[in-house]
């Protein structure tokens, strides 16, 4: 893996100890059931009418995090969508490819969301699915509304534990034996790399929301690497895989994108106001 991945003063969590945490995962897990279960019984209690989405829902994009798919992210867009936006899925099965290659296909799977809701795009991503999300809002900021990352080492990618270091090292050497679609030696430690590191480095648009969401009981990751000095940092309490199931970080996402969304309204509301304000003083005075 490229030195670039991990700068100095980073370190991944080391040992038995740190995947311990992540057993937390069963009761993260049980908490999204008994939460799931909550809120079909409150739906349940509504009128019919109440239950479908408004036209307006606001459209959120969900990309999954390394060696995972969609199927991962399922419980937070059942969450997402009962509190009224319209999720969509990355069309990504298992995450290990090549990253630029699965930027540039996001980068389509936008311009048809934007396209088909005639509007700019959230988007949530969870570890590496945070960093692509980070990357595109670079790219693309005529398509995106703001960013919501989970458990993502935007500041060093490869501080992560020596399992996920190796589960990448496999993916190259079948890469090598022969084996297409999969992450290459240039896609962990040579220019493809290099460049999907610099975009999740490049100057963001200042209208675009980022909320950076990180655990210190992360056994996965560095959470220190998490914290992207132009995001706004949110502490939850969880395990790095648990966060794509406890739904106390389902709301810490939804409280980053009402947020977003506050200031958005807030801004356009600001422009509308100054728009109003200049017509007048341009408006001819009636004399009498």
């Amino acid at each position: 893996m490229g030195d670039f991945l991990k700068p100095e003063g980073f370190a991944g969590p080391q040992g038995l100890r740190a995947l311990t945490r992540e057993g937390s995962v069963l009761g993260e897990a049980g908490r999204f059931v008994r939460r799931a279960a909550s809120d079909r019984i409150s739906r349940s209690a509504l009128p019919y009418a109440s239950h479908h989405r408004p036209a307006a829902a606001e459209p959120v994009l969900l990309i999954p995090g390394f060696m995972a798919g969609d199927a991962t992210l399922a419980p937070m867009a059942l969450m997402l969508r009962g509190a009224g936006y319209r999720t969509y899925r990355a069309h990504i099965h298992v995450n290990a490819g090549c990253t630029r290659e699965a930027a540039d296909r996001l980068e389509r799977r936008i311009e048809a969301i934007a396209e088909q809701r005639g509007r700019k795009v959230s988007i949530v991503g969870h570890s590496l699915g945070g960093m692509l999300a980070r990357a595109l809002a670079g790219r693309r900021p005529d398509l995106i509304h703001g960013i919501v990352s989970m458990g993502s080492p935007m500041l060093a990618p490869g501080a992560v534990h020596e399992v996920l270091a190796r589960d990448a090292e496999m993916l190259t050497r079948l890469t090598r034996a022969g084996l297409g679609g999969l992450m290459s030696e240039d896609c962990i430690a040579g220019e493809c790399a290099r460049s999907s590191f610099e975009e999740t480095h490049a100057p963001l648009d200042p209208e675009i929301g980022f909320t950076a969401i990180y655990s210190r009981r992360d056994g996965i990751v560095d959470w220190r690497a998490c914290i992207d000095p132009v995001a706004i940092p949110v502490e939850v309490t969880a395990s790095h895989v648990g966060m794509a199931l406890d739904p106390l970080v389902f709301d810490a996402v939804r409280a980053a994108l009402e947020g977003q969304l506050a200031v958005r309204t807030a801004r356009s509301r600001a422009t509308r106001e100054t728009a109003r304000s200049e017509a007048a003083l341009l408006r001819p005075v009636a004399h009498s």
